[in-house]
């Protein structure tokens, strides 16, 4: 129940699910009370200008994800562990397994992993069966990784987590299994890190951030290189730039509910 209520309720606060109930709500009262009507329209409106500009965006997105860029080279580790979330299965059409902008991800661990920064690989990540079965995550990033050159042997995995905290859980269970101490370096999305990196200690991980999947780079931020036309184009609303306000904004949320719940 609190993992479906961790997927519903914050449709309600996230940009477009505000506004389109805001939108109801104007709808509703637009005969009986139409000055209520219009302040909601409007505050819909404003919601959707903010959240869809770019530079907004960029300065919430940036606010999670330079938070743990590593300082120099990365030092060797007792093992990689990423985090699913970037990958589908290879259910037809699709002739195998796809990649999002989230799968850098296993990308980057394999490539840690053939640049001997550690002798294991943990695939953390189960599925959410809403519509059916699929396997799981740590199943597709595997078979990633065995095309990247990472031996099968090299690769553990757990298939049954279903949010950061069971991502934590597990892995310090299959930590505990192989008896393996020392320090892991965590790969996961940039805008995931801050949490996820608070989880992994809080369970007693000495976890190093090994952030990839970044949104905002420096010469985003870097007003000098940025054209007029890049200025202007900034200023009008588009739909990349409401994903990644939503999904900051998600995980904001994410870092306040696992704080009450302990998991920090």
């Amino acid at each position: 129940m609190f993992l479906f209520l961790s997927k519903l309720l914050p449709l309600f606060i996230y940009p477009l699910g505000l506004s389109c109930f805001l939108l109801i709500v104007a709808l509703i009262l637009l005969w009986k009370q139409p000055r209520i009507a219009a302040g909601a329209i409007g505050l819909a409106l404003l919601i959707l200008l903010v959240s869809s500009n770019s530079w907004v965006s960029q300065s919430l997105v940036r606010s999670l994800e330079w938070q743990n860029i590593p300082n120099g080279e990365l030092p060797k580790a007792t093992a990689i562990v990423v985090l699913g979330g970037g990958t589908k299965a290879p259910i037809p059409p699709r002739p195998w397994v796809d990649v999002s902008e989230a799968g850098d991800r296993i990308l980057y661990g394999a490539l840690l992993y053939r640049q001997e920064k550690a002798p294991w690989l943990i695939l953390s990540g189960g599925r959410i069966q809403w519509d059916g079965q699929e396997p799981p995550e740590s199943a597709d990033m595997a078979e990633i990784a065995a095309a990247m050159g990472v031996p099968e042997s090299a690769i553990l995995q757990d298939p049954t987590s279903l949010n950061t905290y069971q991502n934590a859980v597990n892995v310090r269970q299959i930590l505990q299994d192989k008896k393996l101490t020392g320090k892991v370096l965590l790969v996961t999305s940039a805008l995931h890190m801050p949490r996820s990196l608070r989880v992994f200690q809080r369970q007693g991980i000495e976890a190093i951030a090994a952030p990839t999947d970044f949104w905002v780079s420096q010469q985003d931020v870097n007003p000098s290189k940025t054209t007029i036309q890049a200025s202007i184009l900034g200023l009008i609303p588009d739909t990349q730039s409401l994903q990644k306000f939503t999904q900051a904004l998600k995980e904001y949320i994410g870092i306040v509910v696992y704080r009450l719940r302990g998991w920090l």
